[in-house]
């Protein structure tokens, strides 16, 4: 494949650090490339140099003749008095740019909520940054170079943007670059990545999961290198194998040998045990959302919420921005009462929640972390059964990356991701039984975020996570739920089946208007139709009577024995699997509803 670009000899350093010593590598028409890396290792220093934003101390690049670049940087330069129209499609006349099949594809992915004459100075830092990305893929460019591109985009805006740079950037042309801490996103587009370490950047074939397998075989060639890192990426790979969705597209590497590497790696986490010990902490009741609906003046946020939150439940929250998503975490926490129905509270519950803020911190901004966390008691207790083990905050922090040296840091010096962990150890060492998770992969790097869920899959209360991180949603959570149209809808085939329903919810209106205001009809018609309506409709009646079976089913398991650990184990597998045919039902009534339209 033709050569677009390279880097020679490339040197970088800083005052006190060498970034990059001697790196040589290049870019082929065709080459997707997720550049990965711990934060602070060089990173958007390697693109910044690539992309010709930066100059490297020594070695050079070169791109080769007539090759147009394109370059989306952390930094927002867009006009603050420009419109969202003229910033993406500039001076260009409307039928110009309207019979571009790009750019209205482009524009609906990522701008379609907002007023195209919008001013860009009254925009929220998140809508920014979509028109930035926006403006720039409008553009007709050989490569792109993209820093954190799914940066405050949501699930579905990041599925676009990865069949978008996928459909356009085909092996047959142009290059792509692209930094993220997104391990869904780096799977879904890459077909190489670039891991940056050590003042190096060692190339391998394929996606996230095709890294992952590469590393743990570079690491277990020299065992005694970096052994945390190596049982992590071990642990992930188990991940990728077992309990991540299929990919559209099979990652590059031999299955056997991933097999081979992970045939010892036991289960991520040891749902039985976690859930009994959850039980004896929590108690009959965590919180049970009845009916619950909240309302703003003539403004209905939610409605009809049924939830009854089990103790040990680990539930992921989807929904677009403005859907209801921290109105429905308020009614969890008891910041905000119900306008209707009612929401009941167990005596022992305790809720903690990891907000984006770091309020956490701010009473100890001048203080060394050894000092905030000497306040902290002598050890904690994780794990359960024969795994649990006593550990001091020290080593928590150990586990989430933090160096001895970095004891001594006071927090106002800690970088966002840093701030972000120690946030994350202050509120598990609060000792909640209840823990929310509000966007908490913000600043986080790809080692980091798996050091987060390792630390995750050891904690034994119920736990609620509000993610655009889909990897991380589908990782750290057993079910995802989603609030459309203001109620709270459960999802058996978890973040797929919410991007269909989100398809079919945005095409609705449309259909409605192309047929005068009456929806479309199905294929089916006479006695079809009408058979299809008749078995949807059982099929719901057969799922609510599975879920009043499972609510009973929980419900008693908190006054089961807890001393009989083989009895709380089969009643754990008896819900598993009433739960189980409970999903397979609401498959069939969502293909039925789709079928009869």
């Amino acid at each position: 494949m033709a050569h677009l670009l390279g880097g020679e000899a490339l040197h970088l350093e800083y005052p006190t650090k060498v970034v990059f010593d001697s790196v040589s590598l290049g870019v082929n028409e065709g080459d997707r490339i997720g550049i990965v890396g711990r934060n602070g290792d060089g990173k958007s220093s390697l693109l910044g140099m690539l992309a010709g934003i930066r100059e490297p101390d020594g070695g050079r690049v070169t791109v080769r003749g007539g090759v147009t670049v394109g370059v989306l940087d952390q930094q927002d330069t867009l006009d603050d008095d420009e419109t969202i129209g003229h910033a993406v499609v500039g001076d260009r006349a409307e039928h110009e740019w309207a019979g571009d099949a790009r750019t209205r594809d482009v524009i609906a992915g990522l701008l379609g909520d907002l007023p195209w004459d919008a001013r860009l100075g009254d925009l929220s830092g998140g809508q920014r940054r979509r028109v930035a990305l926006a403006t720039l893929l409008s553009g007709d460019w050989d490569v792109l170079f993209l820093d954190e591109p799914t940066n405050h985009l949501d699930v579905e805006a990041i599925t676009w943007l990865a069949m978008h740079l996928k459909k356009r950037w085909a092996p047959s042309a142009g290059g792509l670059l692209v930094v993220t801490h997104d391990r869904w996103f780096l799977d879904e587009i890459c077909t190489a990545t670039w891991e940056v370490h050590d003042r190096l950047v060692e190339p391998f074939e394929g996606g996230y999961a095709a890294y992952i397998l590469q590393r743990v075989e570079r690491d277990r060639q020299a065992a005694t290198i970096e052994q945390r890192r190596q049982n992590l990426a071990r642990k992930e790979l188990a991940w990728l194998r077992r309990g991540a969705p299929a990919r559209t597209a099979k990652p590059k590497f031999r299955i056997d040998a991933a097999n081979e590497l992970i045939a010892d790696v036991p289960e991520i986490r040891d749902k039985v045990a976690l859930q009994s010990l959850a039980v004896a902490r929590l108690g009959k009741d965590v919180v049970d959302l009845l009916d619950a609906g909240v309302t703003y003046g003539d403004h209905t946020v939610l409605k009809d919420i049924e939830w009854r939150i089990a103790p040990g439940e680990r539930t992921g929250i989807l929904g677009v921005n403005g859907a209801g998503k921290s109105t429905l975490l308020n009614l969890v926490t008891g910041s905000l009462e119900p306008t209707s129905g009612r929401v009941k509270r167990g005596k022992t519950v305790k809720v903690a929640t990891l907000t984006q803020r770091l309020d956490e911190l701010e009473q100890h901004m001048d203080d060394p972390v050894r000092v905030v966390i000497a306040s902290l008691r002598t050890t904690y207790a994780f794990g359960a059964g024969s795994k649990s083990q006593e550990l001091t905050p020290g080593q928590l922090l150990e586990r989430l990356g933090f160096s001895s040296a970095q004891l001594s840091t006071p927090v106002k010096d800690l970088s966002g991701g840093q701030k972000r962990r120690l946030q994350l150890l202050l509120v598990i060492l609060d000792q909640p039984n209840v823990l929310i998770l509000d966007e908490p992969t913000n600043d986080l790097d790809t080692d980091m975020l798996a050091a987060m869920e390792d630390l995750l899959d050891s904690w034994s209360g119920t736990l609620i996570v509000v993610s655009h991180d889909r990897y991380f949603l589908e990782r750290v959570t057993d079910q995802q739920y989603a609030i459309l149209d203001g109620r709270l809808r459960h999802l058996p085939g978890g973040v797929d089946e919410y991007l269909r329903l989100r398809a079919i919810q945005d095409a609705e209106p449309s259909r409605s208007a192309a047929s005068g205001g009456v929806p479309a009809a199905s294929g089916l018609q006479g006695a079809e139709l009408r058979a299809a309506q008749k078995e949807a409709s059982a099929t719901e009646r057969r799922i609510e009577k599975l879920q009043q079976q499972i609510d009973r089913a929980k419900a008693s398991l908190a006054e089961h024995d807890q001393a009989d650990y083989v009895g709380l184990g089969k009643e754990m597998q008896r819900i598993s699997t009433l739960e189980a045919e409970r999903d397979e039902l609401e498959m069939q009534w969502f293909e039925l509803t789709e079928t009869i339209g």
